[in-house]
C-alpha cells in the first residue's frame, strides 16, 4: 500500500524559508519520479516540481524557479522540497505523490498522495 508522509510545513514570514519531506513507503521509492504539488484556498492542484528516479534531473514551475529546489534520498525513501524567499503567493498545502508509472514521465498520480502539510507566509 503506498503511503506518503508529508512534514515541514508552517508559518513563516515573506522571504522566510521551509524545507518540506516525504517519507514513502509501499512502493519502490528509487523506481518512479516524484512530484511536489500544492493547493492554495479556492484553487486546483498546482504542479510545483518533479525529480527522476535518480535524482539527476529536476524540473520546476515557473513560479517557484530559483527559489525551490527538490532533492531525494533513495537510500532513505525520502523526497525533500527546500523552499526559500517564500510570498504570500506560496501559500498552499504541499503533497508530495508519486508517477503513475515506474521509470517513466507519466504525470502526478494524485490519488497517492499524502495528507499535505500546511505552508502559510504571513507577515
Amino acid at each position: 500500500q503506498v503511503q506518503l508522509v508529508e512534514s515541514g510545513g508552517g508559518l513563516v514570514q515573506p522571504g522566510g524559508s521551509l524545507r518540506l519531506s516525504c517519507a514513502a513507503s509501499g512502493f519502490t521509492f528509487g523506481t518512479y519520479w516524484m512530484y511536489w504539488v500544492r493547493q492554495a484556498p479556492g484553487k486546483g492542484f498546482e504542479w510545483v516540481s518533479r525529480i527522476n528516479t535518480g535524482g539527476e534531473r529536476t524540473d520546476y514551475a515557473d513560479s517557484v524557479k530559483g527559489r525551490f529546489t527538490i532533492s531525494r534520498d533513495n537510500a532513505k525513501n525520502t523526497l525533500y522540497l527546500q523552499m526559500n524567499s517564500l510570498t504570500s503567493e506560496d501559500t498552499a498545502v504541499y503533497y508530495c505523490t508519486k508517477d503513475r508509472s515506474r521509470m517513466i514521465i507519466s504525470g502526478p498520480d494524485f490519488s497517492s498522495r499524502g495528507q499535505g502539510t500546511q505552508v502559510t507566509v504571513s507577515s
